[in-house]
């Protein structure tokens, strides 16, 4: 594991996108094993399907806020598609205080549900899934992980808050220590939008993200209690992990808190400054900000080159 204090060779500015390739796009409904129907978008660019991408999303994120980072994959020849997990977004399909979404859930048949959509829609390809945040921490609950030949973690980490600094500490306990609970309690869900924290939660993935980031590990905190199946011991394709140094909830040791639950990966972390690629803050969410690939777009292209980089050998 690398842990790069400085742009990792970043000397030279990405190619533009290839205005020649044109892209489709269209929603696609995908049903899992909970028969429960996701709401998803793939993007298909005219031209042969090498690579495909799953964006995984952070908690509570809506697939549109990965719209214009699809798009430039797109745009650079990748097969892609983003979706809104069980509970979010249009993937909603009941009253949300009775929705019995979790973590696990999305982990386990979400995930996999969308996996197989991508394998489906581009045959013969190979396949790779870029996780912004939980998106990343849930690869282990994958039964279909092995058909993944790369991995690219933004923002990733246990969010553990004990390795919080202040004052962000501060509003992170109250958020999940109060907010969570009472919220749970008194409306059946977490109106997680009235803090900007993303669309409201369902309870049962509102209560697992709260008792993950209180302990060691994030979802280790449940293995061989809550959680009996799982393969973070079995991973083994490459990884990058992307990190930033203004992320109060990614920072560095959370997210060597999340790698090591990943024993098997090879790991190739990079924590970056966003001053060194003149940016004033990217945190948490910003790197798929169209302000951020405007700014500094080799940070975008270290995507499309650690995809290009890990394909199987035919």
């Amino acid at each position: 594991m690398h842990d790069l204090h400085l742009p990792p060779l970043l000397n030279q500015k990405s190619n533009t996108i290839n205005p020649t390739i044109a892209i489709d796009s269209y929603s696609l409904s995908i049903m899992t094993e909970r028969n429960q129907v996701l709401a998803a978008t793939v993007y298909r660019p005219q031209t042969l399907v090498k690579n495909a991408v799953m964006i995984a999303p952070a908690t509570g994120i809506k697939r549109q806020f990965y719209h214009k980072f699809a798009t430039f994959l797109a745009k650079k020849g990748f097969g892609v598609i983003t979706f809104d997990n069980e509970g979010i977004g249009e993937s909603l399909s009941t009253d949300l205080a009775k929705c019995d979404a979790s973590l696990v859930s999305w982990g386990r048949h979400d995930m996999p549900a969308v996996l197989d959509a991508l394998q489906d829609e581009f045959v013969e390809a190979n396949y790779h899934l870029l996780g912004h945040s939980a998106g990343g921490q849930l690869i282990g609950l994958m039964p279909n992980y092995k058909a993944i030949s790369s991995i690219f973690n933004v923002a990733c980490s246990s969010g553990r808050i004990k390795n919080m600094a202040m004052p962000y500490k501060i509003k992170a306990m109250g958020f999940m220590d109060v907010f969570i609970p009472v919220s749970n309690l008194v409306l059946g869900y977490t109106p997680a939008d009235k803090i900007a924290m993303g669309e409201p939660l369902p309870r049962g993935v509102a209560r697992q993200w709260r008792e993950w980031c209180n302990g060691a590990g994030y979802i280790k905190t449940a293995l061989g209690k809550s959680i009996h199946t799982h393969f973070y011991d079995e991973i083994d394709m490459p990884a990058l992990w992307l990190g930033f140094s203004d992320d109060e909830i990614a920072n560095s040791q959370n997210m060597d808190d999340m790698i090591r639950v990943f024993p098997q990966m090879p790991v190739d972390k990079h924590f970056l400054h966003p001053k060194d690629f003149g940016l004033n803050s990217i945190r948490h969410m910003r790197y798929f900000s169209s302000k951020t690939q405007a700014k500094a777009p080799e940070l975008w292209q270290m995507a499309v080159d650690w995809f290009n980089k890990n394909q199987p050998t035919q």
